[in-house]
């Protein structure tokens, strides 16, 4: 091949930078909407906490739609898709949704619902205990017992559903290792609440006592 014939080269290798380019794009969009939906869903945690349900939930619209955006972005670029960073991201969404929602008196929303992975959901789902086992700390340092029960109650149905699920760490974002942490969280706020209210109970009965001698 002399230097005047054209190599088939000359038409595949810009192809191939084009295509990389297009990822590239991708790749770093998705990584800045996979960092702000983190952002956003760590606030929103945080607002729950401070009872600005509204504001949680403005922040994790805000959240919805940056990562639907992101999501849009990488049709075509599966391999970027599932690379791990926007997993994350998912699983930090659900995690938050599903602490606004229980911590506000609704149901732990569908993952269809969130539009997110399965795993992602699962992982979000298990994180989500942490933050109630945090409420529930809170209300008993007040002294409001009321509603720490149900928490409980929530915080032990999450884990009983996920205690079931067997299947490779590949195929579940490494869920076991979420659910031990799980249950050790589950038993820890149970021995804090079973405390919590037998102190109450002693408080209680030495309130309702005699007090002197005769």
């Amino acid at each position: 091949m002399t230097s005047t014939q054209t190599s088939p080269l000359d038409s595949i290798v810009p192809r191939i930078l084009e295509n990389f380019a297009q990822k590239n794009r991708a790749r770093e969009e998705a990584l800045s909407a996979s960092r702000a939906v983190i952002r956003l869903s760590a606030n929103a945690i945080r607002a729950v906490h401070r009872g600005e349900l509204d504001r949680a939930g403005a922040m994790l619209n805000e959240a919805r739609e940056i990562r639907d955006r992101a999501v849009k972005g990488l049709e075509g670029h599966g391999d970027i898709y599932y690379a791990g960073f926007l997993h994350d991201a998912q699983k930090e969404y659900a995690e938050a949704r599903t602490t606004l929602a229980l911590l506000s008196g609704g149901d732990i929303p569908e993952p269809e619902a969130l539009g997110v992975e399965y795993p992602a959901y699962l992982n979000g789902i298990a994180e989500a205990v942490g933050e109630l086992r945090r409420m529930l700390l809170d209300r008993l340092r007040r002294g409001a017992y009321d509603g720490c029960e149900a928490i409980l109650d929530a915080m032990d149905h999450i884990y009983a559903v996920l205690v079931t699920i067997d299947y490779p760490d590949a195929m579940t974002g490494g869920l076991r290792r979420t659910t031990d942490q799980t249950r050790g969280i589950l038993e820890k706020t149970r021995g804090d609440l079973t405390l919590a209210m037998l102190q109450r109970q002693v408080i209680a009965a030495l309130d309702r006592s005699p007090q002197g001698g005769p």
